[in-house]
């Protein structure tokens, strides 16, 4: 049963009048009007039914990863030796040689571009394709305020399925008590929440439609059976005082419809794979996430986001791809080589090239691989590099990409874009596209304020 979130119903019957409409009434709009929106949907470019967003928290170096600068000088030229590819004339650095083997698969964005240096608003705008002046630095906790993070914006234009259309794993970006504005549904609505299998580290927050359901969640359930929207419609005050009712906060029942689904709970059981497929991806969190990631999307949603990210033994949480140095004993390029950056990535991304390939999802699954931002062209005093948001690399693969290119250009120093220069907001207008979703579409927030999907043009040319 679809649930109105308590307080837009309390609202919009306050606006038209108990007498006038029921709430059974209003229930019924909703879902028409919502139907109505996402059936604007345009004919789709790309095949994609399904996106895998691999975010690598923290800003990849791009110089060290997908675009060697072996002409650059010393200080700056990478320390890592370029080797070829799967793709004759592309090279890559000779930390992935498991991903070279699927560069005829991939395209290589190596003029991704913006003006921040700013962990919070890079991955504001990374995830959002928005700006907001208004960002605290640190302490930019998400709020409803916020634009929608990527797979909300999918949600919003998904049919409500038992599964929900967006899911994050293994856990939102967040530390220190704080939940990164940009990773959740923000002004559209709890009902457009990712779901998140676990709240950020470091945090008391709870995750958005989580599968820890609360104590009383029997009770509530059959109250919802037996008339809990008249309720609503005659009891508000003891609606308020159901804490757990208030917790199921806009389409919880998302949560129920993973409980309940067969094709979920094989989806979040990774215990089923074999030993050998889960060797293939990693037995670490990166692995896992990946295998999880493919499982998830095989069982029907449409977009899931894996943070990536390092629990300390003290349990505090790091964004290892930020690779100043030093870090635990190691310098940045030592944590580069460390198990939770460069090797598990390697042996993860090919692990699902290889089953989306052979199970004949990858035309169908849209598979994307970025950071907020890149890193500078000086190497640091720790062996590291520093934030540098004017260019980074990206990478697609699957959702009908065509493999085996390079869009764009940076100089020698890997510095800044030369040519086809990309904005975040075409980066996420390439990934709407690909699923059928036109960036010029509207959506409407809970006030009913109409908002572009993203101000960016779509990379065609990579179809």
């Amino acid at each position: 049963m679809n649930m109105l979130h308590r307080r837009d119903a309390m609202v919009r019957l306050g606006q038209v009048g108990l007498g006038a409409l029921t709430l059974s009434d209003l229930l019924r709009m909703d879902r028409s009007a919502a139907g109505a929106a996402r059936n604007e949907v345009q004919p789709r470019s790309g095949k994609a039914k399904a996106c895998i967003l691999i975010y690598l928290w923290g800003g990849p170096p791009q110089m060290d990863l997908w675009e060697p600068n072996p002409e650059a000088p010393d200080g700056i030229r990478s320390h890592f030796k370029p080797i070829s590819t799967a793709a004759p004339g592309i090279q890559i650095s000779d930390q992935m040689p498991l991903f070279a083997k699927q560069v005829g698969k991939t395209a290589i964005i190596r003029s991704l571009s913006h003006g921040s240096n700013e962990h919070e608003a890079s991955v504001y705008r990374t995830l959002t394709g928005r700006t907001n002046a208004a960002l605290r630095v640190p302490n930019n906790d998400r709020t409803r305020h916020d634009a929608p993070t990527a797979g909300s914006v999918v949600s919003y234009f998904s049919p409500r399925t038992g599964i929900p259309a967006t899911v994050t794993i293994p856990r939102p970006i967040g530390h220190e008590g704080v939940t990164y504005s940009g990773t959740h549904a923000g002004f559209l609505g709890a009902r457009y929440d990712p779901m998140e299998i676990e709240a950020a580290g470091e945090s008391k927050a709870s995750a958005t439609h989580s599968l820890t359901l609360p104590p009383d969640i029997n009770e509530t359930r059959l109250l919802a059976r037996s008339g809990l929207l008249k309720t609503i419609e005659e009891a508000d005050s003891h609606l308020q005082s159901l804490q757990a009712a208030q917790d199921l906060d806009g389409f919880q029942e998302q949560a129920f419809g993973m409980l309940s689904s067969p094709a979920a709970k094989r989806a979040l059981n990774i215990d089923q794979e074999s030993d050998a497929t889960r060797e293939r991806y990693g037995h670490n969190e990166w692995g896992q996430s990946i295998l999880m990631a493919r499982r998830l999307v095989e069982a029907g949603v449409r977009l899931v986001t894996i943070s990536w990210m390092y629990i300390q033994k003290s349990g505090n949480v790091a964004n290892v791809w930020d690779n100043h140095g030093p870090f635990e004993g190691k310098s940045g390029y030592e944590m580069l080589q460390a198990e939770y950056c460069l090797p598990s990535l390697d042996t993860g991304f090919a692990a699902l090239m290889d089953d989306l390939s052979a199970s004949g999802l990858l035309d169908e699954t849209l598979v994307a691989m970025y950071g907020e931002f890149g890193r500078t062209p000086k190497i640091n005093k720790n062996n590291g590099r520093d934030h540098w948001g004017a260019c980074q690399s990206a990478v697609l693969a699957g959702g009908g990409i065509q493999g085996g290119q390079v869009y764009g250009t940076s100089d020698r120093d890997s510095a800044y874009p030369t040519s086809k220069p990309v904005s975040p907001e075409d980066m996420l207008a390439t990934i709407y596209h690909a699923m059928g979703i036109s960036p010029g579409l509207e959506m409407h927030d809970q006030l009913g304020r109409p908002h572009r999907v993203v101000d960016g043009k779509p990379l065609t040319a990579l179809f």
